[in-house]
């Protein structure tokens, strides 16, 4: 790149950019991540966070400025500064040097072991409103969600009552995956043969996304599903609305959402049996096939209602 020259008014507009319009995008970045949370659970995991990333900087901001200021003082120019070329070996130096990074360590260990404590996932959330229960199953790849209790099923879809403390049975009926509402907090494993459980709440409405944080095959990327927090009365009228329309989600049904397909629309189910999760939890049902040997790839075909197409 030698003999390049980037023009004089190039490098005006550039020197012009406002320090104040790059740290907006810094803070907007934040926007709909773990440090803009909208639960209690959410809210403790980026206290955590700050807390953590606060401690670290006590020691990282002064070693950064003591490095400069020990290139600067010993610099070949100052023949002030000394020069001890023979020095080995001071316990004084040492002590200190080894304390205080092991002071930070234990200080940064109790505030997060606290703070897991206390956020527990097997811990109820404390509220005088009863826990909303939804069971959560991993496929490949979409998420399927069944409401016990109103005997309902979404795909791909979370809706929730704001305020209301919900808890979650998690499980997989495929490969491992990670359960994740970044504003909600706290990434817990699904895993086949086994129930993971999970309080969460949305303190007021708002739109949000979850996602499977672990790598789970070519599908991966869009195993994502929408979450809606919404006023306990819109709960109740999604409920009723999602009661009327849709197929009934079944074992036959649900052999169909087994198969591995991409980019699937959310869907709802009118009646979910009420025995399937644990039926799936417990293995009495199989996991899904896969891709078999010699099969046309149906990965990427967006399954439609009921699993047809």
């Amino acid at each position: 790149m030698a003999g390049l020259r980037v023009p004089k008014r190039v490098l005006a507009r550039i020197c012009r950019v406002p320090i104040s319009g790059l740290l907006v995008l810094g803070l907007a970045s934040c926007s709909g991540g773990v440090l803009d949370p909208l639960g209690p659970v959410g809210k403790g995991d980026a206290t955590i966070l700050i807390d953590a990333t606060v401690i670290m900087l006590a020691i990282v901001v002064p070693t950064i400025l003591l490095a400069f200021w020990m290139a600067w003082h010993y610099r070949a120019s100052n023949t002030r500064a000394e020069y001890l070329p023979y020095w080995s070996y001071s316990g004084r130096i040492e002590a200190v040097v080894w304390s205080i990074p092991t002071l930070t360590i234990m200080f940064i260990g109790g505030v997060i072991w606290i703070g897991s404590a206390q956020l527990d996932p097997f811990r109820p959330l404390s509220s005088r409103t009863a826990p909303l229960e939804v069971q959560v199953v991993s496929l490949d790849w979409k998420w399927l969600f069944i409401y016990p209790q109103q005997r309902i099923a979404t795909v791909n879809e979370l809706v929730m009552p704001a305020g209301t403390p919900v808890h979650f049975s998690i499980t997989s009926a495929s490969v491992f995956n990670v359960f994740f509402v970044p504003r909600l907090g706290s990434m817990i494993y699904a895993m086949p043969g086994m129930v993971s459980q999970l309080s969460l709440q949305a303190d007021k409405p708002g739109d949000l996304w979850g996602t499977s944080a672990q790598f789970s095959g070519d599908g991966f990327s869009d195993m994502q599903f929408q979450v809606k927090s919404v006023p306990a009365a819109d709960f109740d009228a999604w409920v009723a609305g999602v009661r009327g329309k849709g197929p009934v989600l079944d074992r036959k049904t649900y052999a169909a959402l087994t198969r591995q397909t991409r980019r699937v629309p959310s869907e709802t189910y009118r009646d979910a049996d009420p025995q399937l999760f644990d039926a799936v939890a417990t293995q009495k049902i199989p996991p899904g096939p896969g891709p078999q040997p010699g099969a046309p790839e149906h990965a990427g075909r967006e399954l439609s209602i009921g699993g047809s197409r």
